[in-house]
Parts: structure tokens; C-alpha cells; sequence
């Protein structure tokens, strides 16, 4: 089932790119793999911000895997960034990739960004995917280092999209919406809870992204299969459509 509502992956006059962003924790896809990537497909994304990508025995003979049957390319991150993984269209034009690394606490899951610069026709824009701590200071610390890692891309517009583990109004929600939009806040559209597929509740995972860039929708998808969304994993998808300005 297609996702209409949102306006369709285009190139403007201008140069400037109107882009489909999803980003999906799809928990180390132990669940339905075929469900998963019929959610991926129906959402017709450019890109796609991954969350508890496999990250062990031949991890990158499943995201590749993962990526064929959702009719894309892997872009970058899995067990070299701890998780967040991106993948892309062939629509998208990669100037660079690069998986981070995160301070390691002890006792605790290691985390990382899946990082990229890409380019649709004469729009260029930055890319991280990410998966926050569950715990409190550590989330807190690793929201300011997505901050860090915004301003050192070097380019002129980034997307930061994945799994916060905190929901809106929290201590590192609000110390990434201080400096980056929200796109739910920018453009509500669709549902907004994410977390879980069977009891819809918080909204725990974001699409956020630097000034310039313009929300044109941002939420859960409305008319997805239930049925896939409830045995793909234990996340619902964000999709958000973009307009990246011309560089």
C-alpha cells in the first residue's frame, strides 16, 4: 500500500530536492523480515534511519539483505556504529560516509551515529542516525554529542532522525529541539506515537533537522497494514517529507 499523502520524492526547478525521510528502530530484525520490509517499501523513502541494526554473526549479509528487499542500497553504520544504520535510494549521490564511535560507560550499551553527506541534484545535506542511551545522564551527554557532530559536517543543512529513548519535553529532547526543528512540532502529520506497535503511547523517536530545511509532513503513516507494523518490530516508523534547499 503506497503513502500518498505526503508529496512525492522530486527535484524543484531550482535545484532544490523534495525528499522522503524514515527512520525505524527495527530491533536487530528478529521479527517478521518480510512485514519489515513491506513497511520500508510502502513508505517509498530516499532515506532511511535505522535503529538496532544486527550487529553480530554476519550482520552485513542481513542489512544487506534488508535493503534488497526494500529496494534500496546500504548507505552506511550497522555493528561499526553499535546499531544505527542508513540506507538509501539510488536517487541519493554519497560524497562520504562515517561511523562513530561513543564514549563506552561500563555496564552499559555501547552506542555510536551512522554519519553520511549526500546529495540529491544540487541539494546537499548531512545525515546522522542515532540511538540514545536509556539511561538519563549518558542520553543527556549523547544529545550534546549529536549536537557536536551537527556542526562538524560541514555542510549547510543536516537530518538527525532515531530512537531517543526520551520522550518530548525531556532533558535531551529539548536540548536537541534547542538547536534543531522537530518535525513533528514543524508539521504534524499522521500519528504521533511510536513506541509500541500494539499500544501506541509515547512519541520516543524523531526526525529532527537544521534551519532551511522544510517540513512539509511528519509522522507515523496512517494507512500502513496493520499487521505488518505489529510483527515487523516493536518501534511504528517515522516518515517525514522535506524540501532541501539547493546549495
Amino acid at each position: 500500500m503506497a503513502i500518498t499523502a505526503l508529496p512525492n520524492s522530486r527535484t524543484e526547478a531550482d535545484g532544490s530536492a523534495v525528499v522522503r525521510v524514515l527512520s525505524y528502530n527495527i530491533r536487530s530484525m528478529r521479527d517478521d523480515e518480510d512485514a519489515l520490509a513491506r513497511v520500508i517499501r510502502a513508505c517509498a523513502p530516499d532515506l532511511v534511519f535505522v535503529q538496532e541494526a544486527p550487529r553480530f554473526f554476519r550482520w552485513r549479509k542481513h542489512a544487506a539483505r534488508l535493503a534488497a528487499k526494500s529496494e534500496l542500497v546500504v548507505l552506511s553504520g550497522g555493528a561499526t556504529a553499535a546499531g544505527p544504520l542508513l540506507m538509501c535510494s539510488l536517487r541519493a549521490t554519497v560524497e562520504w560516509t562515517e561511523d562513530v564511535l561513543l564514549p563506552l560507560t561500563p555496564g552499559l550499551h555501547r552506542r555510536g551515529f551512522a554519519t553520511a553527506v549526500v546529495r540529491f541534484a544540487g541539494a546537499r545535506v548531512g545525515l546522522i542516525s542515532c540511538h540514545l542511551s536509556l539511561r538519563s545522564d549518558e542520553r543527556y551527554a549523547q544529545a550534546g554529542m549529536v549536537l557536536d557532530r551537527v556542526a562538524a559536517m560541514g555542510v549547510p543543512h543536516t537530518i538527525v532522525a532515531g530512537d531517543l529513548n526520551e520522550r518530548p519535553g525531556g532533558r535531551s529532547f529539548t536540548r536537541l529541539t534547542k538547536e534543531l526543528q522537530d518535525g513533528w512540532t514543524a508539521s504534524p502529520w499522521g500519528g504521533e506515537y511510536t513506541s509500541t506497535p500494539t499500544d501506541p503511547h509515547q512519541r520516543i523517536d524523531a526526525i529532527l533537522a537544521t534551519e532551511g530545511v522544510d517540513f512539509l509532513g511528519c509522522g507515523v503513516p496512517p494507512d500502513l497494514d496493520p499487521r505488518d507494523l505489529r510483527t515487523a518490530t516493536d518501534h511504528l516508523p517515522v516518515l517525514a517529507a522535506v524540501r532541501i534547499p539547493a546549495t
